[in-house]
């Protein structure tokens, strides 16, 4: 309590004090006397002018605390500890995105999720914990996002959500939702194939081009089939030319794998210049490249091709469709060449190798006329 001089009102229980204001001025400041439950009581009960707390006002607080209408600042102080310790043993989706961001990789991938969360799932569900998701409002979100992004990227958003969500109940940090949170069907039979005359345009638009390096990851997509992540990530020292083996460094599909490097991929790597950077194809300072920038669009531009033309996922499927259409490459192989993780997602070219065996039983055809 303090120790300056106490000043008596007209009010029993309530003196007040000579402190300094905000501007340096004088102050009154009140306090309140009362016994609860046995315990006799002595607490501030608010400045004169900062809180307007006058002797009434005083007396007010005093009678209402006296009947346990409101919380002596003691027992408000204990609450808010228990509501801090409350508050601290829970897992919302925002301290579980946290957690989760810690054992993600950096990269764009990340930076990515990092955004979708922070437009997408943050205002909904980051001051919640999973088990008090209610199945409508994910809902509400997929058919609301639904109406102004693709099937694809609400897909992504909800699949972030999701594994948020999984990865507090694996570290057993929360409880799950109780529901199966649905996403999206999304239509991935896309395969952007080349006729022979747009791939002799796209060719001859990479060699005009005047960014070579560019022009040199476009071929090395459409010679290797590799992802545009990989080809960023291509190393000097993923390239075996004795064995005749590239090593792709954590692909899409999860370990490390090795596809075949052709004559046409030999030969575009041995004609690369190599600079002190590790990376085959560097990027700024030579660190990993991480966009094509305007070029590969440029080029596209440049050989006619569709808007929607992808420049170097495209080529990626332009490889596996060339493949697929010769009849020489069954589908186990193919997807071991594409490091697809699963058949399925072969399957989208077996149409084309279906069509070149057909072609090739009709030869009896024409012997037979």
């Amino acid at each position: 309590m303090p120790k300056q001089k106490r000043y008596s009102t007209n009010y029993p229980g309530v003196y007040y004090v000579i402190g300094k204001g905000s501007d340096g001025k004088p102050e009154r400041i009140y306090y309140i006397r009362y016994v609860r439950e046995g315990k006799k009581i002595e607490e501030r009960a608010g400045r004169q002018f900062q809180d307007d707390m006058t002797p009434a006002n005083a007396s007010n607080l005093r009678a209402d605390r006296v009947r346990g209408k409101v919380l002596s600042n003691a027992k408000k102080r204990e609450q808010k500890q228990i509501k801090k310790a409350a508050e601290a043993k829970r897992y919302t989706i925002n301290r579980l995105w946290d957690e989760y961001k810690l054992n993600r990789t950096p990269g764009k991938g990340l930076d990515i999720d990092t955004n979708r969360y922070e437009n997408y799932l943050k205002e909904s569900f980051g001051d919640k914990e999973p088990q008090d998701l209610v199945k409508l409002d994910v809902d509400r979100i997929r058919i609301n996002l639904l109406k102004k992004k693709s099937p694809q990227t609400v897909k992504h958003i909800l699949n972030l959500l999701t594994w948020i969500i999984n990865y507090g109940v694996k570290n057993n940090l929360c409880i799950g939702v109780s529901f199966h949170i649905q996403k999206p069907t999304v239509n991935n039979e896309k395969t952007e194939d080349l006729t022979p005359g747009q791939l002799k345009a796209l060719l001859a638009a990479i060699e005009s081009d005047g960014n070579i390096a560019v022009g040199n990851m476009m071929k090395m997509a459409l010679y290797s089939g590799m992802r545009r992540g990989e080809i960023f990530n291509l190393k000097w020292k993923d390239l075996s030319f004795e064995t005749g083996f590239i090593w792709i460094r954590a692909p899409k599909g999860g370990k490390d794998q090795k596809i075949p490097m052709n004559d046409m991929t030999r030969g575009l790597v041995e004609s690369i210049v190599r600079t002190k950077s590790p990376y085959v194809f560097p990027g700024k300072d030579g660190k990993m490249r991480v966009t094509l920038g305007r070029s590969g669009k440029r080029i596209r531009e440049a050989a006619g091709l569709p808007k929607d033309f992808r420049p170097m996922h495209g080529l990626r499927h332009a490889y596996a469709s060339m493949l697929a259409s010769s009849g020489k490459v069954d589908m186990y192989v193919l997807q071991k060449l594409m490091t697809h993780k699963s058949p399925s997602m072969t399957q989208r070219y077996a149409h084309l190798r279906d069509e070149a065996l057909k072609n090739g039983a009709g030869q009896i055809d024409d012997i037979f006329k």
